[in-house]
């Protein structure tokens, strides 16, 4: 049984990871820290979790991690990294932040307004889109865990990228994300009568952060520069992502090269023709679906993704990746079926 601590256990992908692991046949959940709720009970801050035995919160300065194994560390961005510097070395840990998931400083500080303080460990963590770094996530001691928009995104355009048969210079990502996507602080425009009954566009104009996970991959993978346009918008839900992608390229050759690409996985499924996803049919799994059109523009393809933005898009690719690193089977505790409705 292996020993888990999850830093940062009082938002919602810690809640996320401890719904997750409290079904997890060989991960045992040991510490549970927190900042400004330390020394309070988990079922005080989150009663959905109260028939759960859980350690109290503690403040990170007093976990002892001599008997951890593996280190979810689900903290603000910048924080993440000055926590994790200073972590024992024999820990393995998977970060959930943005701290570790740009392999260049540049682009870190660019995209994220400040210098990286663990330059000595951003230059071995692995970026932790599962089906894509299984082999180095294995032998990772720390793995970067994705946005929850890039995950999506990237599901439908690699594997295109990746083969070449679509137009590099045309394409575009239009994106809808529920609210539980900006995390659990208060914010005026988060409120219910700010929220409801509507929907705006954000982060408009290549502005958003996770745009730097899309240039790193998909140039990585083209072999040149590769700049997608990408609108998100925030919907009123709790939970979900949905991603449309529209790309200049063959219908038949887009299906084969993602139903081929996915054929073997346990988690992403390529529904049969006319059938277009739901973020209802995936909510709290770790199932991403993806459906492909052929659009009445010729040679161009409507592509769309859904996820949870909290499990598959965070704490349950978060998951799926310690089962790697510690040499489990990576659906391990992960058969979780959608709620619904």
């Amino acid at each position: 049984m292996y020993k888990i601590a999850i830093l940062g256990a009082s938002g919602y992908t810690g809640a996320e990871l401890i719904r997750i692991l409290s079904n997890h046949p060989e991960m045992e959940i040991e510490v549970l820290a927190a900042h400004s709720k330390a020394s309070q009970k988990m079922e005080i801050v989150f009663p959905h979790l109260r028939s759960l035995k859980l350690p109290s919160l503690i403040k990170i300065d007093d976990v002892d991690f001599s008997k951890i194994d593996l280190c979810f560390c689900a903290l603000p961005h910048k924080t993440s990294q000055e926590v994790i510097r200073v972590l024992p070395k024999h820990l393995k840990i998977i970060d959930l932040s943005a701290d570790f998931r740009l392999q260049d400083a540049a682009e870190y500080e660019k995209w994220y307004g400040n210098s990286h303080q663990a330059l000595e460990i951003q230059d071995k963590a692995v970026y932790g889109l599962t089906e894509f770094y299984r082999k180095e996530i294995r032998g990772a001691r720390v793995v970067a865990g994705t946005g929850c928009n890039a995950a999506t995104g990237l599901y439908i355009l690699r594997p295109l990228v990746e083969k070449g048969i679509i137009d590099l210079e045309n394409i575009i990502l239009d994106l809808k994300c529920a609210v539980s996507g900006a995390g659990r602080s208060l914010k005026e425009t988060l409120l219910h009568s700010e929220l409801s009954e509507g929907t705006n566009a954000y982060s408009v104009g290549g502005v958003h952060r996770h745009l730097g996970e899309f240039d790193q991959e998909l140039s990585k993978i083209a072999g040149r520069a590769v700049n997608i346009q990408f609108t998100p918008h925030l919907i009123p839900a709790n939970r979900g992502i949905l991603a449309t992608a529209y790309v200049n390229g063959n219908y038949q050759e887009v299906r084969e090269t993602l139903s081929q690409r996915y054929e073997s996985e346990h988690f992403i499924h390529i529904l049969p023709s006319g059938e277009t996803p739901s973020t209802h049919h995936v909510r709290g799994s770790n199932e991403c679906h993806i459906g492909i059109v052929s659009d009445r523009i010729e040679n161009r393809c409507i592509i769309i993704a859904a996820l949870d933005n909290l499990t598959k898009g965070s704490s349950g690719q978060a998951v799926q990746n310690a089962n790697l690193m510690l040499g489990i089977d990576e659906t391990v505790g992960l058969s979780l079926v959608p709620l619904f409705p």
